[in-house]
């Protein structure tokens, strides 16, 4: 018969506090409510171009997608101006963190998005495409990496990507999520209409991204559009472009 206080039990006000906190570790590793969305979205500190890049990139639908945590490390890879690196930063607030990476000098609108108290946890880094994880964020550093509409500009940049895709893999935890959106080619194009119509072939990225070890978690339909043919940089008639969102994991 176990009696209380000898080794092996645990007395009832420990073993509900341990519940307690198990119950609260387990609210954080949930992602942010879509209220908690929306009030990023809306954010009166967001510019106006952001705004206006909204109604395409359709950012709570994003945001909802990669299912971001508070508290996270991430990086933004080919940020350009940084505006993913912006959402994600309010996304993962004063607790995380967001490189985000670009190749060539920091661009002003990114470095300023840096200098905002309400996102100083912005570190910009100037990195090669084919190397984008700063030394700091090596070695299983990473929560998540975002490679927004750019996947497709790697194939007439001649970028290494599977060294790029191994480096990626090798900078996130296992668990970690790389979340890729692009402007979908028809089959069978690959990436060989990188430099004119600016698209890639779905599955061949799925192909690419897999080959470093990723596993497919989920796909967004949230920016499709069947309707576009694809044959050409801006659909005629006039109409959104067909856009795929991948969610690759690290197992």
């Amino acid at each position: 018969m176990r009696h209380p206080g000898r080794s092996g039990s645990i007395p009832r006000a420990a073993g509900a506090a341990t519940l307690l906190a198990a119950v609260l570790l387990a609210g954080c590793a949930t992602g942010l409510s879509a209220e908690r969305i929306d009030a990023i979205v809306a954010s009166p500190e967001r510019s106006a171009a952001d705004r206006g890049n909204d109604v395409r990139r359709k950012p709570a639908q994003m945001l909802g997608f990669i299912d971001i945590r508070p508290g996270i490390v991430a990086l933004d890879v080919s940020a350009g101006r940084g505006y993913t690196t912006e959402l994600v930063a309010r996304a993962v607030g004063p607790g995380g963190k967001v490189y985000s990476q670009t190749q060539g000098p920091t661009p002003p609108a990114l470095a300023q998005r840096a200098r905002n108290p309400a996102t100083s946890n912005i570190v910009p880094v100037v990195r090669p495409m084919q190397d984008p994880v700063p030394p700091e964020a090596a070695g299983n550093a990473l929560d998540l990496v975002t490679l927004m509409f750019n996947y497709h500009d790697l194939g007439h940049m001649g970028v290494d990507r599977g060294h790029m895709n191994h480096a990626i893999f090798e900078a996130l935890k296992r668990g970690g999520s790389y979340v890729i959106a692009d402007h979908a080619g028809r089959a069978g194009t690959g990436i060989s209409e990188s430099g004119t119509l600016h698209r890639v072939e779905e599955a061949f990225v799925i192909a690419e991204v897999t080959a470093a070890g990723f596993r497919l978690a989920a796909s967004g339909n949230f920016l499709r559009n069947p309707a576009d043919p694809r044959d050409r940089e801006t659909p005629e008639p006039p109409m959104p472009k067909d856009e795929f969102v991948l969610k690759f994991v690290k197992p």
